[in-house]
């Protein structure tokens, strides 16, 4: 990837593409705004499309597919059973990360579920760097738990640690030394959703594998996000300077088990599977396919979605391709940094992530203000963002809350969607909102379910913050949008 600089001196990143399909945006007032809120419980999830004007809520099955995947769904093979397309898939699969196996399924939680209910028994213990929260709810449902693992440098979220989704190895070490017999898997996060989309770096990946392979166990790594981790290895770790994408990919892989991914991140498509070297571990898992997903070769994918995945997987060993969504959260990190409002550093993968406590210090953690933030976001600008904090989580078993390590508002960058000129114009809304946050209040939940209540609990505000947070918007911006 050549890098590219402005004769006038700008440090700004460059579109390594033309657009060539366009759809139409709407930006409602805000009182419009302050009322869809309202009527979606104040959780962003609940939302509708015709009210939002940047959809920044994920970069899960809402990237942009190039010309070459939208050629490439029109030669789809349909066969119920030994579809062509299913091979072609494979075949990419074993070129990029030489996996002799590959289970099919609908998207990146299915093959969650998939690998879990295959290995995870009550009392299993499951360490990871940090936990995602299906992945999680997988898990404990099964009556397993968790064990984070990432360094203390993971949750600091203002920090120039270049690798903050790094496990732990001397935690590692000691978690096998006490409960190694509990153990049926390690599962590594390239990166780090949660926690700002850090990264793992290639050594500490290989480290990871090493100490779990001396201790007879299994290494799962979820590659979601392994675009942007490709793209940190190659430019943050020194030791990889030289290696291409394709060479980093089949070093970790070499080092993996089972990789798991969801293509509605990982190759711009939608659905999502399970790589696997070996061919015993494959039989273990291949019977849940038909039972939970479909046929063992489209496993509850669209044909046409699983060639467009194939291409997509090849773009992602392009750099000018995978830099594309780092170069942009981090222009948004930076520009937000230099008007003094708080986000997590260094910038990583997925998108800019804004930290929620810093921003509205006088929220309490017990009143949500990650969530708070979202709805103070979206009404201050049509901008929808994601709650990763308290809310995400869910209750003990006792009924008390589980406060989160992190209250974290992530604003998703999906690749190839948004021009530079509307990254500015969250900027500026986002700046607007941190002059004017006092007004922000918490936020109660009025209907919350036990479990991934993050996707459909409701809430409302605990006094008539978005009420004075209209009127001061109208009163600064006179009748604009």
């Amino acid at each position: 990837m050549p890098e590219i600089k402005f004769y006038s001196g700008d440090d700004i990143p460059l579109e390594l593409h033309k657009v060539r399909i366009v759809q139409k945006l709407d930006l409602v007032p805000v009182e419009r705004r302050a009322e869809a809120m309202m009527e979606a419980g104040f959780n962003t999830f609940l939302l509708k499309n015709k009210d939002i004007f940047l959809d920044m809520l994920t970069d899960s099955g809402v990237n942009a597919m190039s010309d070459r995947q939208l050629a490439a769904m029109m030669v789809a093979d349909d066969s119920y059973a030994g579809s062509a397309t299913f091979t072609r898939l494979t075949d990419k699969l074993k070129e990029i990360f030489d996996t002799d196996y590959f289970l099919p399924a609908h998207q990146g939680r299915a093959a969650e579920n998939i690998i879990a209910m295959t290995f995870v028994k009550e009392g299993s213990i499951i360490p990871m760097n940090y936990h995602f929260t299906t992945t999680k709810a997988h898990i404990t449902r099964l009556g397993g738990s968790v064990e984070e693992l990432v360094i203390d440098e993971g949750i600091r979220l203002t920090s120039t640690h270049p690798f903050k989704g790094n496990f732990d190895l001397d935690k590692l070490e000691a978690l096998f030394e006490k409960s190694g017999d509990k153990i049926p898997f390690v599962r590594i996060e390239t990166g780090t959703n949660l926690i700002g989309g850090q990264p793992v770096s290639l050594e500490n990946m290989e480290a990871v594998a090493d100490i779990v392979h001396r201790h007879g166990k299994l290494v799962v790594m979820d590659a979601s996000l392994l675009q942007d981790n490709l793209y940190f290895i190659k430019t943050r770790e020194e030791k990889a300077k030289d290696l291409t994408l394709r060479e980093i990919t089949r070093r970790i892989s070499k080092k993996m088990d089972i990789i798991y991914f969801s293509a509605r991140k990982l190759g711009f498509a939608r659905g999502g599977g399970i790589a696997i070297h070996d061919k015993e571990l494959y039989l273990k898992m291949r019977e849940l396919v038909p039972m939970f997903e479909g046929f063992l070769t489209y496993g509850g994918m669209s044909v046409r979605e699983m060639e467009a995945m194939a291409v997509g997987l090849d773009e992602t060993m392009d750099m000018d391709v995978v830099s594309q969504g780092p170069l942009f959260i981090k222009y948004m990190t930076d520009e937000l940094l230099k008007l003094g409002v708080p986000v997590v550093t260094p910038a990583g993968g997925l998108g800019c992530h804004l930290d929620a406590s810093g921003f509205l210090p006088h929220v309490r953690q017990e009143e949500y203000p990650a969530g708070a933030l979202a709805a103070a976001v979206y009404i201050a600008g049509g901008i929808r963002g994601m709650e990763r904090g308290t809310i995400s989580e869910q209750r003990e078993v006792d009924g008390s809350e589980h406060l989160a390590s992190v209250e974290l508002l992530r604003l998703a960058l999906p690749r190839r969607v948004f021009t530079l000129s509307q990254v500015k114009y969250a900027v500026d809304r986002i700046k607007w909102l941190y002059d004017h946050r006092d007004l922000v209040g918490g936020l109660r939940f009025v209907e919350e379910p036990s479990s991934l209540r993050f996707f459909f609990g409701r809430l409302e505000p605990v006094s008539n913050w978005p009420d004075k947070l209209v009127e001061a918007f109208r009163k600064d911006f006179k009748d604009s949008l």
